[in-house]
């Protein structure tokens, strides 16, 4: 019998995600390799885009195997003596057992090739050295691999004495008392890295970071202590700086499965490409196998970064009983009418004053003499902070704007698109904020059809999600997302999936409905619903329109073709004819106007030949072919409004001359 501890015990935060890691995406080695590698990279971005820097994000992934791995640490096996210890060790029962099963294998193996083979005609021999290659690959995968990841980027770096406890202090980030869009809002990314690599290889992180105005690179050596959730610092140095480089580049041992992730890590490398066009990525894969390596790069495409987010005020409609407790305790306002207006979004001086007029009426303060109750907070007694709180729950406050949101924006968005899936045409649409429990949120789509990119399947809808432009690869069925796209009726604006249709879905909030804290995927909600159909639904009839162009202009083609294949025939016989007519007199005086007796006289002379007309007649296809184009364009530019297409200089650092504009086009030169 075990008898139960009489002692309470506490665990740190950093224990508590140390002993439940999969809440944060931390499960298998192979997912949490992927994982490492997001966390680093969204830090990434976030810093270069919190000071107004075009990102630069290069990140190495070096595979480590297990022999050189115990060798670089010191770790390296000994003789066994006991080898009926070991696992890997097989008995005498378990060998036996594997060469039946093996056995049995290879015979069904052969049975299934022949009948491969007599329906395709390949080879037996073919099938079963694939099928031999396929198991050797996962048994490859199931091998015990380690790998050294590296991320660096030139964003704001971090300063020298506060670097080991923002990475190294579980539950301790700048993000928790902002109301703002941020890609991560738990402080737990880098952090759950370490923890993950100090549980399976016991290694220190490396940082080196440099900020603006430092003439030299921070370098720490670090680890977690657990139990109390603080940082251990194992060296610290400063490094000469002689580039004047600013930014952050960590670096970290941690076991892994890059062979189960790697389609799934290029795939997040290519959307988070898409909707953050104006970052450069590089992606280095450094295997043991030198022939396995390999290099990928996600250029950047423009230099019009989204405008930074902002910090806003919590809404009124928000707001809990601690949190107004924490407020207040904060807060220097000697007027709750202040205090409101001064801490609170869509609470203005005159609706502060209203709110605690009406408050004052409510308590009864007045009719018992106790005077306005339009004294300082701090003043309040835990029974009328308990009133404000459930007054304030009442209140019909004004939706937030979503004014301190910062979406990808269309262009960016469709130029990531483009870029990077080559679709036949594509189409874009940002929605007006809208709000949810207190927080505003938009939602922009894209829609594209075609394209040779393997990313885009035919006959399925290919979904693609985007939360605070973090692509969301996992839990796609549960998403609301793919089940609002899955349940338009994609027939009605002409869009056949045969066609390879990608839907890319991006919402920004201060405040991500996610499930979960790994963020994998947002849950069912109508108004998340209902502006992501809007969405789609503009993007569907921009294409409806756009396909209706496209088929418009086939069949002008078609007509023109057609046209074209009769002109020999009819330029033969009509050539025929006259030529006939030349020497009739008096079948030309019934046939041939006055006007056009000179034609006559000029087949009689050889000088109008069959090919001549056969020239006239394509000119006169042609001509009908442009007019007919025009008047079809002039009919649907009053129906359909003008793209707006943009092309900018690769620099910035050049101003542009004033715009020139004819109706048509818009053009501005680089000024000198």
């Amino acid at each position: 019998m075990v008898r139960a501890s009489k002692v309470s015990q506490q665990k740190s935060p950093a224990e508590f995600f140390a002993e439940n890691k999969t809440i944060a995406g931390f499960d298998t080695p192979a997912k949490s390799l992927y994982t490492s590698v997001r966390e680093l990279v969204e830090n990434s971005l976030d810093a270069a885009e919190r000071v107004g820097v075009l990102p630069d994000v290069s990140v190495t992934l070096e595979e480590i195997s297990l022999e050189r791995f115990q060798k670089l640490y010191g770790v390296e096996a000994s003789e066994r003596v006991d080898k009926g210890l070991y696992k890997d060790v097989e008995t005498e029962k378990e060998r036996n057992a594997r060469e039946k099963k093996q056995k049995q294998a290879r015979d069904r193996a052969e049975k299934d090739a022949k009948k491969k083979a007599a329906k395709t005609g390949e080879s037996v021999e073919d099938i079963l050295r694939r099928q031999e290659a396929g198991r050797k690959a996962a048994a490859t995968k199931s091998r015990r691999v380690f790998y050294r990841l590296t991320c660096k980027d030139n964003g704001s770096g971090m300063p020298c004495d506060d670097i080991p406890n923002m990475l190294g202090r579980v539950l301790s980030s700048t993000k928790y008392n902002s109301v703002m869009q941020t890609r991560g809002k738990f402080g737990l990314g880098a952090k759950m890295v370490l923890i993950w690599s100090q549980m399976r290889v016991a290694q220190p992180m490396e940082v080196r970071s440099s900020i603006a105005g430092q003439n030299f690179i921070s370098f720490h050596r670090f680890n977690i202590d657990l139990h109390k959730n603080a940082p251990v610092v194992r060296e610290h140095k400063k490094l000469q700086n002689p580039d004047n480089w600013t930014g952050t580049e960590i670096s970290v041992t941690i076991e892994g499965n890059f062979g189960s992730y790697k389609q799934k890590l290029l795939k997040y490398l290519k959307l988070i490409a898409i909707i953050t066009p104006y970052a450069s990525f590089d992606f280095r894969y450094v295997a043991e196998d030198e022939k396995n390596s390999f290099f990928h790069s996600y250029t950047r495409r423009t230099d019009r970064m989204p405008d930074p987010p902002r910090e806003a005020k919590h809404h009124p409609s928000d707001v809990d009983l601690e949190l107004l407790k924490k407020k207040i305790a904060g807060s220097s306002h000697k007027k709750l009418s202040k205090f409101l207006s001064g801490e609170f979004s869509n609470i203005t001086a005159s609706l502060a004053g209203r709110l605690v007029t009406e408050l004052g009426g409510a308590d009864g303060a007045r009719a018992k003499g106790k005077g306005n109750i339009d004294i300082s907070p701090k003043q309040m007694t835990d029974t009328q902070l308990l009133r404000l709180h459930q007054f304030m729950q009442q209140v019909r406050f004004a939706d937030p704007d979503g004014k301190d949101l910062s979406p990808a924006g269309e262009y960016n968005l469709r130029l990531g698109v483009m870029k990077e899936l080559n679709p036949d045409m594509v189409a874009t649409h940002e929605g007006s904020a809208v709000a949810l429990e207190g927080h505003a949120f938009i939602v922009e789509a894209a829609v594209s059809i075609g394209g040779k990119d393997p990313a885009i399947e035919q006959n399925q809808l290919n979904v693609f999600r985007f939360a605070n432009r973090i692509p969301l690869l996992f839990e796609q069925g549960n998403d609301v997302i793919t089940k609002t796209a899955n349940a338009m009726k994609w027939s009605r604006y002409k869009i056949g999936l045969e066609q390879g249709v990608g839907v890319f879905v991006s919402i920004v909030s201060t405040k991500i409905p996610f499930k979960g804290t790994s963020k994998e995927y947002i849950g069912d909600n109508d108004k998340i619903s209902g502006a992501v159909k809007k969405a789609l639904e503009q993007c569907a009839s921009q294409l409806r329109t756009k396909l209706a162009k496209r088929e418009e202009a086939k069949q002008q083609g078609e007509k023109r073709k057609n046209l074209e294949l009769y002109i020999p025939d009819v330029s033969r016989a009509v050539y025929g004819v006259l030529n006939s007519l030349k020497d009739h007199d008096s079948a030309r005086s019934r046939c041939v106007r006055d006007a056009h007796v000179g034609i006559l006289d000029r087949v009689k002379r050889g000088k109008l030949l069959a090919s001549h007309f056969a020239g006239e007649l394509e000119k006169y296809v042609d001509k009908k072919y442009q007019e007919d184009g025009l008047q079809y364009q002039m009919q649907n530019k009053k129906k359909n409004r003008v793209e707006d297409v943009f092309l900018g200089p690769l620099s910035s650092e050049r101003g542009l001359t004033p715009a020139l504009s004819n109706g048509v086009c818009t053009i501005q030169f680089l000024a000198r």
